[in-house]
């Protein structure tokens, strides 16, 4: 019986480091996309619809991607062609996108910029689950988020570095996106590339050969393997589409008869569509076309493991809160703390500068905290750890409402800071466990609905809160986010971990 070997801190190091350069991609839209929207002219309470077409993507290329990684050979590996591809794509992007002329390029451009980020970070998760044993996917998730934490510190703060350090201008004609940023933004395109090479070039994968000797551990292991392939029933699909579509033509007739924010209709035209989904994967079944990859991704969707479900509603949560957080920062901190919303002004641009900074804090801390995780996890388990974390995310974001003098949102993220690490290892080190090896690229890029429907949500109900809740102000939407991060890490103790080796703490 063949054992996946022990890697050492190096080779975890090698195939984690293609993770700073994404997360450089990540960090620098996270950071400034949104200011971007506002000086080419977007209004606050319009933003989080701009935001729409990346996730929609993400929703769709995820689970494709990872369906693809699963069933590729090549001299590349299974993972790397795909990290490979999806760097390139995203550095062009990362290039283009400050010297959008119009806002519509620039949402276009989130687009083309999300969807090939996606493209690179999706294999990653599965290619921890591919590379290490049991014992060591802890680590090997908490070595990714110590990359993300570091890349995206500095990508976060690069802007402000270039104007405070370097003395390039933080100001811009009306319409136009200041050069700290455009450079920022050269920089990064050109760290994501060199980053994902280095993974791609010093790691090498398992052959399908020695995969296939790793996934006989034993019967119960190939007797799992053999259900998870079993197809479902047309009749499952059918009934259950019934239901989705209702529900979606009616939430879509009320945003019309009340004349409510036209975002709204993101939500109930999502759930007419999924519906209509179940129904072509349902025909689909019926005429035998059930290998057809769609049909695969659909009736694994529907086969989820029972830890997977449970992970699905924290994740939910929790990426629910970070959108909030992404997006409304900005608007928050520059009108509740900084008093202006004139993307125009001198006070703006130091308040969005220093938004740069607080997320470089809470990526830095993220970086530090990651390697101390694994040992809390240790000592308590994995779902204690994951509680305790979020609980200091979800009390950071609400503490910002609090707070005057902008120095002390360094400590709000602090406690960011704590979640975002948490945030990016602890699902992925509970979920591989439960996930059979041959779908393992197949099922990360399902379990990242659980990332983009939040998303969605967000894009389409923050707007709609924001301005007709909140009266415009943005900071109402991050205390929002807090309350739900702390949802998130209540629901975790629901969580069945059954690859946690401290069970009996739990």
């Amino acid at each position: 019986m063949a054992k996946k070997p022990h890697l050492s801190f190096w080779q975890i190091w090698n195939m984690s480091f293609g993770f700073l350069g994404i997360q450089f991609g990540f960090a620098l839209q996270n950071a400034n996309v949104s200011r971007i929207f506002e000086t080419l002219g977007a209004n606050v309470e319009d933003i989080p619809i701009l935001w729409i077409a990346a996730p929609v993507t993400g929703l769709i290329i995820q689970p494709i991607i990872g369906h693809m990684s699963d069933k590729t050979w090549g001299k590349l590996g299974r993972r790397r062609p795909y990290f490979l591809v999806g760097a390139i794509l995203a550095s062009l992007a990362l290039f283009v996108m400050p010297n959008s002329p119009a806002l519509w390029i620039a949402a276009g451009m989130l687009w083309i910029m999300d969807a090939s980020i996606n493209i690179s970070m999706e294999p990653f998760r599965a290619f921890v689950g591919d590379m290490l044993p049991s014992d060591q996917r802890t680590s090997g998730f908490a070595m990714q988020s110590f990359f993300i934490g570091t890349g995206a510190v500095v990508a976060s703060a690069l802007p402000y570095m270039m104007t405070n350090w370097f003395d390039v201008s933080n100001t811009a004609p009306e319409g136009m996106v200041p050069l700290s940023v455009k450079l920022s933004f050269y920089i990064g395109g050109a760290i994501f590339f060199l980053a994902v090479l280095w993974t791609v070039v010093r790691t090498k994968e398992y052959s399908p050969e020695e995969m296939e000797a790793f996934s006989e551990e034993n019967a119960e292991r190939k007797k799992q393997e053999a259900e998870a392939d079993e197809v479902l029933p047309a009749a499952r699909f059918l009934k259950a589409s019934v239901t989705w579509i209702i529900t979606g033509a009616l939430l879509t007739l009320l945003v019309y008869y009340y004349k409510l924010e036209a975002e709204l209709y993101i939500l109930g035209v999502g759930l007419l569509v999924y519906g209509v989904v179940q129904i072509i994967t349902g025909l689909l079944v019926k005429k035998g076309s059930d290998k057809n990859g769609f049909v695969v991704v659909i009736n694994d969707l529907f086969k989820m493991p029972k830890t997977m479900k449970q992970l699905a509603i924290v994740q939910f949560f929790s990426w629910f809160a970070l959108f909030a957080m992404w997006i409304y920062t900005t608007a928050a901190v520059t009108n509740h703390i900084y008093g202006t919303d004139d993307s125009t002004s001198k006070l703006f641009n130091e308040g969005a500068d220093w938004v740069g900074v607080m997320f470089a804090v809470y990526n830095g801390f993220a970086a530090v905290v990651a390697f101390l995780l694994p040992v809390l996890a240790k000592y308590t388990n994995r779902k204690i750890t994951h509680l305790t974390a979020l609980f200091l995310g979800g009390l950071g974001l609400i503490s910002i409402y609090f707070i005057k003098d902008p120095s002390w949102l360094i400590l709000s993220m602090v406690g960011v800071g704590v979640a975002w690490a948490s945030i990016l290892a602890m699902p992925y080190a509970i979920l591989t466990g439960s996930l059979p090896q041959h779908k393992m690229g197949t099922y990360m890029g399902i379990f990242n609905f659980f990332i983009v429907i939040p998303q969605i949500l967000a894009a389409s109900l923050l707007g709609f809160f924001v301005k007709t809740i909140a009266g415009g102000e943005a900071v109402y939407a991050l205390i929002l986010g807090g309350g739900s991060m702390i949802l998130a890490g209540l629901l975790t103790l629901l969580v069945d971990d059954v690859d946690d080796p401290n069970r009996s703490k739990a």
